[in-house]
């Protein structure tokens, strides 16, 4: 009996080894992915955002569907609101402290698939503060680009509260009504070409 289950383990062991073998490697191409998040401002709206710098990459192999390791660096001095005094705001010491942690960053530990459904499980590093977050998504296409390169694409959400790392800033008015909420949404649309 314990032969015979060492032997199911083996061949698993190898046939996950060999659905990572054959993955490839694809690099985020950034004139076509998207790093954005949104938050709600004076409990009435919501304001968005989004991040000019980063650099990533995903393991994913075509005929599987496994998406595997993810990723990604981005420069937080980077980010983008379409308001320079509110961007300055969110450079500064009340919000990511760019110039004392100039990167965040995410790793994945675990990928779950249904279908084309993916749930990303992984750590986010933002302001010396490093928590597991879960993303959601799913797989958008895979093609060719003009030169004949393999691309990938994916989009995936998730949601963070921000007072968690370190991103405590906020105003209160006379209404009652806060500045800034503490959850902030995270919105991701990427595409990868394959090295």
């Amino acid at each position: 009996m314990a032969s015979r289950f060492r032997a199911i383990l083996l061949a698993l062991t190898f046939t996950m080894a060999s659905s990572l073998a054959l993955a490839g490697t694809y690099q985020v191409d950034l004139d076509h992915t998207n790093i954005g998040f949104r938050v709600k401002h004076l409990m009435v709206s919501k304001v968005r955002g989004q991040f000019g710098k980063f650099q990533g990459s995903f393991d994913y192999d075509e005929k599987t569907h496994i998406l595997g390791q993810i990723q990604t660096v981005i420069q937080v001095d980077s980010v983008n609101t379409d308001n320079e005094k509110r961007d300055n705001h969110l450079k500064s010491p009340d919000f990511f402290d760019a110039q004392n942690h100039p990167k965040m960053t995410f790793t994945s530990e675990k990928v779950n698939r249904s279908g084309a459904d993916y749930e990303v499980i992984g750590t986010l590093s933002l302001k010396g503060v490093s928590k597991k977050i879960t993303l959601k998504g799913e797989l958008t296409g895979v093609g060719k680009g003009f030169k004949g390169e393999k691309r990938a694409g994916f989009e995936a959400r998730g949601m963070i509260n921000r007072k968690e790392f370190g991103l405590e800033w906020n105003k209160t008015l006379e209404t009652g009504a806060v500045v800034v909420g503490d959850d902030v949404e995270l919105i991701l649309e990427v595409e990868g070409i394959e090295q």
